[in-house]
């Protein structure tokens, strides 16, 4: 099989923001499962001691090619099962063990940009984010802990492009991990304003549910109902957004037989 990818206008980024909505709300109790083992699945792996948080991270491209794969069953009309979650880890001996490479790359690249976060702030960032502790106001204020969250949120920027779309093109169109890596920061940089437009319209839902949450428990008199509501509305959206993380894959690429000289990508699969 071959594919080559297909730049697309930026408006189809808010084409992809509403099938995601549109796919989640077709069986919102299927999506929403699927996604809470989806983290279940991450968190039960991240309480093993030591290796538990490295072996989180190696799961989350396989886990998220599951989600993908759950999408598209849903688009399809199909009520996906919850064994579509180990979709990477069922095709076959040779994409299976691309799916593990992968996953070890991305452990290692998130640790490197966890590493880079050092700097600002001698690692308590870090530190937090792989073994945990007390997160105090007084250590969210300082100047250090926020310079490491912003170096690391500027750093795993691009470290996302090269794994957005690799989980999907090692499983449906066995390309090997290190060119689905490169193949994936060409797709998000080619398709730059819709995946843009895409991500907006999500932090722009998310900051709107989150105002309408503060609004409401503020003219209910009771502000401390909004730690009650928040967490559970941020997984129900985030549930909504790894739904449409199908539509960005499909249309970035298709399947093709063309010219070399075109201005195409075509990888042998």
């Amino acid at each position: 099989m071959s594919m080559r990818l297909n730049i697309v206008p930026a408006r189809t980024g808010i084409a992809w923001f509403r099938a995601g909505l549109r796919t989640f709300w077709q069986q919102p109790l299927a999506m929403a499962g699927l996604f809470f083992m989806f983290i279940a699945l991450v968190a039960v792996a991240s309480i093993i001691p030591v290796a538990g948080s490295l072996l989180a991270l190696a799961l989350l491209p396989a886990a998220t090619l599951g989600l993908m794969a759950a999408t598209r069953e849903a688009a399809q009309g199909r009520f996906p099962m919850p064994s579509v979650l180990v979709s990477g880890l069922r095709a076959g001996p040779q994409r299976r063990r691309a799916m593990l490479v992968l996953g070890v790359a991305y452990a290692v690249g998130f640790l490197l940009v966890l590493a880079a976060s050092t700097l600002a702030d001698g690692g308590e960032f870090a530190r937090l984010y792989l073994v945990g502790g007390e997160l105090t106001p007084e250590i969210m204020m300082s100047d250090g802990f926020r310079s490491a969250m912003l170096l690391s949120m500027v750093l795993y920027l691009p470290f996302s492009m090269l794994f957005w779309h690799a989980p999907g093109l090692v499983h449906w169109y066995g390309i090997s991990p290190g060119k689905s890596l490169f193949f994936s920061m060409v797709a998000c940089l080619r398709n730059f304003w819709a995946m843009t437009l895409y991500l907006l319209a999500w932090a722009g839902l998310f900051f709107g549910a989150a105002m309408l949450i503060m609004v409401l428990t503020i003219s209910l008199g009771v502000p401390g109902l909004i730690n009650t509501l928040m967490f559970p509305t941020a997984m129900l959206l985030a549930a909504m957004f790894f739904s449409s993380i199908w539509f960005t894959f499909r249309d970035s690429f298709v399947e093709a037989e063309v010219s070399r000289e075109q201005d195409t990508m075509m990888p042998d699969a």
